[in-house]
């Protein structure tokens, strides 16, 4: 007697995992794809999936559909350190790509910190070859004047700036990806990322670096370690801070 049809698919299905045809992370095809390709309904796919799902092998998520199950890579909150300082940690190979390089009019949320000018460079990184963040930086153009886009593709700016960086101010939230970055990082249109917006400063308190990172949300979890102080239970938590709905409907 032959295998069950959904059991044939959840097979099949294995052995692209298996073999990285389907890496750690990646979004699946849709179940209706997944339907044409097999020549299946879409009852026969969820189950296939939902049997790959009782092995651990994939999971699904609001917004993203089935992917590929992986492990969140944690980020500390600890220190100023760098992505890919943060990826060799956590035994990951990294890689940047960089997709512009330019010197451009500030940005209105940057001008008032950096100057009027700044160079840009908006790259993509990868953890173990596959999209793991959209970054954007802008330096002030004082110090950006001598770097190349050779030197931004293989240094960061924490170690190329002449200005020793000694810290850094910065927001989290969560969107749903715009259409360019959603290419970029290869996930569903209507996917939420972690967007973090920093600032990062002298020792001399003079802002050098304004930058904005984008992380897909089943790649990343964001880790901070919390000692207990003297605090109103009633008041919210230090950092927390309600996002005003005009502020949101702005950027």
């Amino acid at each position: 007697m032959g295998r069950i049809r959904y059991h044939q698919i959840a097979d099949d299905l294995r052995r692209r995992i298996v073999s990285g045809v389907y890496p750690s992370g990646q979004v699946l095809p849709s179940e209706a794809a997944l339907g044409h390709e097999h020549d299946a309904s879409r009852v026969t796919i969820r189950k296939a999936l939902e049997v790959l799902r009782s092995e651990g092998l994939v999971e699904s998520r609001q917004g993203f559909g089935w992917l590929v199950a992986a492990e969140a890579l944690p980020q500390a909150l600890a220190g100023l350190v760098t992505i890919e300082q943060q990826l060799a940690a956590s035994g990951r190979t990294s890689e940047r790509r960089v997709l512009d390089f330019r010197f451009v009019d500030a940005p209105a949320a940057a001008r008032p910190l950096l100057g009027e000018r700044v160079l840009e460079v908006r790259r993509l990184s990868l953890a173990d070859g596959e999209p793991f963040a959209r970054v954007t930086v802008w330096c002030r153009e004082d110090l950006a004047a001598p770097l190349s886009k050779v030197d931004v593709e293989r240094a960061s700016f924490l170690e190329l700036v002449d200005e020793r960086p000694v810290g850094a101010t910065q927001t989290i939230g969560a969107q749903i990806v715009t259409s360019d970055d959603a290419e970029l990082l290869a996930i569903p249109a209507a996917a939420a990322v972690l967007v973090v917006r920093r600032t990062t400063h002298s020792a001399q308190a003079r802002p050098i670096l304004v930058s904005e990172h984008v992380f897909p949300g089943h790649l990343t979890e964001l880790v901070a370690e919390l000692p207990r102080t003297e605090h109103d239970e009633a008041a919210p938590p230090p950092g927390l801070r309600l996002v005003d709905q005009a502020e949101t409907e702005a950027c």
